[in-house]
């Protein structure tokens, strides 16, 4: 590799990854705030919460991915056209293949990297995500441990604790059970503690009283226990196996489900669809990495803005990844739109290598002179009608 090559693929490395690293954070604070609930309503601990979250990160890198790419061109192209140092490439004679050939060959790494995200890593992390939402929302622990709150756990019985140390003790325990017909109970403790013992889950009460209250008639007798067990073995609700969606299967169940597989025989059109995104899904950081060098890969001298190229660039590398996600709403598993899947990022990438070729004989592509002569002309009519409306102030 030569040293123009690695100097090119070293400055785009850093600024991809801390573009991807800042979008990626943003977006998973955003989808982190929907799985909230786990903190404030499942009694779950910040570590746990990120713990969990974190397994929809290899999803969010495959859909930000080729935007940190495009970013990262653009800041890398810009940059070596400020420098002057695609004018001193194209001034000795250079082709701009030479600075085509290491954004091709980032760019293709990128999509290894997308593709392995796509493929493999973000199914398997949207399955252990769904597992431990699964497995949370039917942990009795979780959701009668809430501090400062009643909580019903079914018809009768009412949990309530003060505080919940590190160690996972209750604090300040009441537990009001009115279930029998004849007979209501409070069971009040300082301290309490939910163990597996003789495969039964125990609730077990220190220093505590029980009060019986005749729902009828009768005084209410009152209890001390220095240690009381309260079974809770009744009121864990069965978790059952978690019914992964399409998204959440692996590629190998994609292509061969199981015969039984309710799911799969009722959306057999959405795992296709799901099959054909992932493959698709990495083609747009070709597509974006060719687009980007189309707009910005020429050599411009200083009093040649490169404003509307890049404004270009971004527009294009948009348009085309709306139109994939317009393409992924419609097909909805139709074989033949299906296909569109492949032809939007391959023809972009199609499209921006004919701009590249035609622009290596020293005029740029006809349809980017078209583009950036009509963003030009809506700008000056923008500054005449403003200039025309002060005009009419002033006077």
């Amino acid at each position: 590799m030569k040293t123009l090559e690695r100097y090119i693929i070293r400055r785009t490395a850093y600024a991809f990854t801390l573009t991807i690293a800042a979008m990626t954070g943003v977006v998973w604070a955003t989808q982190a705030l929907r799985q909230l609930d786990l903190v404030t309503s499942k009694g779950q601990t910040i570590v746990q919460f990120i713990g969990i979250t974190v397994l929809a990160l290899p999803f969010l890198v495959v859909i930000v991915a080729p935007f940190a790419l495009m970013i990262a061109l653009i800041l890398v192209l810009n940059a070596l056209s400020g420098d002057s140092e695609l004018i001193v490439i194209d001034a000795s004679g250079g082709s701009r293949f030479l600075v085509l050939k290491p954004v091709l060959l980032f760019s293709f790494l990128i999509l290894l990297l997308t593709a392995s995200m796509s493929l493999y890593f973000a199914p398997m992390g949207l399955a252990q995500l769904r597992t431990e939402i699964t497995r949370v929302r039917a942990d009795l622990v979780a959701n009668i441990v809430q501090p400062g709150r009643f909580i019903t756990v079914e018809n009768g019985l009412t949990f309530h604790i003060r505080n919940r140390s590190g160690k996972g003790t209750l604090d300040g325990l009441l537990l009001h059970d009115t279930r029998d017909g004849e007979t209501a109970f409070t069971y009040q403790a300082d301290t309490g503690q939910i163990v597996e013992a003789a495969d039964r889950t125990l609730l077990v009460m220190q220093n505590g009283t029980i009060q019986r209250r005749p729902k009828q008639e009768g005084d209410i007798s009152i209890v001390r226990f220095q240690s009381y067990a309260f079974d809770l073995s009744n009121l864990i609700p069965e978790a059952g196996d978690p019914v992964f969606k399409a998204s959440e299967r692996t590629t190998a169940n994609l292509l061969a489900p199981g015969r039984n597989d309710a799911y799969a025989l009722k959306n057999p059109d959405k795992l296709i669809q799901e099959l054909h995104e992932r493959i698709s899904q990495p083609l747009y950081c070709l597509s974006f990495g060719l687009i980007v060098f189309a707009f910005l890969g020429k050599a411009r001298t200083t009093r040649q803005g490169r404003g509307l190229a890049v404004l270009g660039a971004i527009c294009s590398c948009v348009l085309l990844r709306t139109m994939g996600f317009g393409v992924t709403a419609v097909s909805g598993g139709a074989t033949i739109l299906l296909g569109l899947l492949y032809v939007v990022p391959v023809a972009g990438a199609l499209l921006a290598l004919v701009s590249i070729f035609r622009g290596q004989s020293g005029t740029q592509p006809k349809w980017l002179q078209n583009l950036q002569l009509s963003l030009q002309d809506r700008i000056e009519a923008i500054g005449d009608r403003l200039q025309g409306r002060r005009t009419g102030g002033t006077a």
